[in-house]
């Protein structure tokens, strides 16, 4: 219930930690971050040369961050605002420190690249607060009217454990779990290639639901139903079970969906501090340079309206204001949608399979609001059970998962009332802010009739619906069976070498190209990727201690399904 690794793998600190960089392409994203040498140079030629970067999301911003180290001039291109997918907002007249996350909140142990980055801007992290999780104070599962309260899985009846148990051997069954999950702890490459290779050619076609069904373990479609209200680590996955059952094992090989952690002060200073940050080891460039003081204004340019190739296989950028700029590279990290609707695309830009492969993408729709509170009264107790009055919730109603965030007992703090994805989703996409609010508080008073939360709530809701975001139409990628080949196209388009000349030049990063989509490691990882491309599309190389993504490829490249 609270972990997605079986209970027969007993982790210890004596370990090493596993990280989110397989099993498609099992490279330690980690340790060439670390390395003192760097992430690569290019000849003094091209220092100062202007390299555009459309999209100041994370993956953007990274990968700007990192080009400008190398003494390339970064042009950043952003429609809305810095942080993309990494979006954190206030409240009208609220304490500035009370927060909600409307993307990203939630981040493993197992992101190591993103540590990186963390680490290296100074922020910190906390335990976040999922189902049942040591930092929750108590969870209540609600399904079909009946509430179950529980401080541990052992406090929830015995069906519920039989689930997990089911989930665990279906795994094992399935997906040669314990053999996967010691192989990408101890970074054992061949042993990572030998079972995925197996496995994708096996489960390509196959949905996660399938996958379930074929399992003699979940049988039961009591089991299957409970499992998909209640899940693994964040709560439920039955919105997931149309997806691939890649996507799915991608998840838990790496135990992205466990022991999470939440940026504290939000996870959007990321990608802001980045912004403003003066590296102390920056080729070309003054001392004292940062990204900001290489955009006029201190701000990026605006939106993208068009993208054509040019003369010498150049890439031209024309952006909302009617500037028009044109580059000898360009990284791509904004939603790939984008390229098909709101920014007009030669079709020259790119193969004519990668533009099928992103016409292809498929995307999670997703909705969250959040309200403030007076403080986290949830932790009062009732007086005839001794119970928390209020817990983290997991339930079939149209709230499905509500969180509570606080920062100690008497501050200000956050509910979350309703996180949802897919159809649960879309149920919210026409009521406004206080519709959504009005349809949450009655929901939860069902399972709570002793508790008025209107009472406590200090401010206005704030909500988002991912779908109906004009720049992203959707919270995230994530395959359907068969779309293992297109995936494998888009995240491998950094490596040009195999292109015709006139399509080279333009790299694609970002959230959707990862093959760990919905989670911010993938957006830094497909950056690093695309300045290894741009390096290597100037002639620079790698130190050869600190060898790149690009330099290993032929050795660890993800696998390749027959087309026909």
């Amino acid at each position: 219930m609270t972990s997605t690794v079986p209970t027969a793998i007993q982790h210890t600190d004596a370990q090493p930690p596993i990280t989110m960089f397989g099993p498609d392409f099992p490279y330690a994203y980690d340790d060439f971050l670390a390395h003192p040498a760097g992430l690569g140079q290019i000849p003094a030629t091209g220092h100062g040369t202007e390299v555009a970067v459309i999209g100041g999301g994370l993956s953007g911003i990274i990968a700007a961050y990192e080009l400008m180290k190398m003494g390339l001039k970064p042009v950043v291109y952003e429609a809305d605002q810095i942080g993309g997918r990494l979006r954190t907002v206030g409240f009208d007249g609220c304490d500035a420190d009370l927060t909600a996350e409307m993307g990203a909140m939630r981040f493993p142990p197992s992101s190591t690249a993103l540590q990186h980055y963390i680490d290296l801007v100074g922020l910190k992290t906390s335990a976040f607060p999922n189902p049942l999780a040591e930092s929750t104070p108590s969870t209540v599962v609600d399904l079909k009217g009946e509430s179950h309260y529980a401080e541990t899985v052992e406090d929830l009846p015995q069906v519920y454990r039989d689930v997990a148990k089911a989930w665990n051997d279906c795994l094992e069954e399935g997906a040669d779990f314990s053999d996967m999950n010691r192989a990408l702890r101890e970074r054992d490459v061949p042993k990572i290639r030998e079972i995925w290779a197996k496995l994708v050619e096996k489960l390509d076609n196959q949905t996660f639901y399938g996958f379930l069904c074929d399992s003699e373990a979940f049988k039961s479609f009591r089991h299957r139903e409970i499992f998909g209200q209640v899940g693994f680590g964040t709560g439920g996955w039955d919105t997931d079970f149309p997806n691939s059952i890649l996507e799915i094992l991608r998840v838990v090989y790496t135990e992205a969906d466990d022991h999470h952690r939440g940026i504290v002060g939000g996870s959007q200073q990321l990608p802001l501090r980045l912004w403003d940050r003066e590296p102390q080891k920056i080729v070309h460039w003054e001392p004292g340079t940062s990204l900001s003081s290489l955009h006029e204004g201190g701000a990026p340019k605006p939106a993208v309206t068009r993208l054509n190739r040019t003369a010498g296989n150049r890439v031209t950028v024309t952006d909302a204001s009617g500037d028009i700029r044109t580059f000898q590279a360009a990284i791509f990290t904004a939603q790939s949608w984008l390229l098909l609707s709101k920014i007009e695309c030669d079709d020259s830009l790119f193969p004519i399979d990668h533009w099928t492969a992103m016409e292809r993408t498929h995307y999670m729709e997703s909705s969250k609001l959040f309200v403030p509170v007076d403080r986290p009264f949830w932790l009062d107790k009732d007086e005839e059970t001794g119970r928390d009055v209020m817990s983290m919730t997991l339930t079939d109603r149209m709230t499905r998962g509500t969180y509570l965030l606080d920062d100690g007992p008497d501050k200000p703090a956050v509910i979350c009332l309703s996180y949802t994805w897919c159809d649960d989703s879309l149920k919210w996409l026409p009521l406004s802010a206080n519709e959504r609010m009005e349809v949450m508080l009655k929901s939860l008073g069902e399972i709570y009739p002793k508790v008025d939360i209107r009472k406590h709530i200090i401010g206005n809701p704030v909500t988002v619906s991912w779908e109906n975001e004009p720049y992203f139409m959707g919270a995230f990628k994530a395959n359907l069976p068969g779309h293992y080949r297109y995936q494998r196209r888009l995240f491998t388009h950094f490596m040009q070498e195999s292109l015709p000349e006139d399509k080279r030049g333009i790299f694609l990063a970002g959230d959707d190209i990862s093959w760990t989509a919905g989670w911010a490691e993938g957006a830094v990882q497909t950056a690093l990727n695309a300045v290894w491309g741009v390096m290597h599309h100037f002639g620079g190389a790698t130190d050869a201690t600190n060898p790149g993504p690009g330099d290993v490829y032929d050795s660890i490249a993800p696998v390749e399904l027959p087309e026909d």
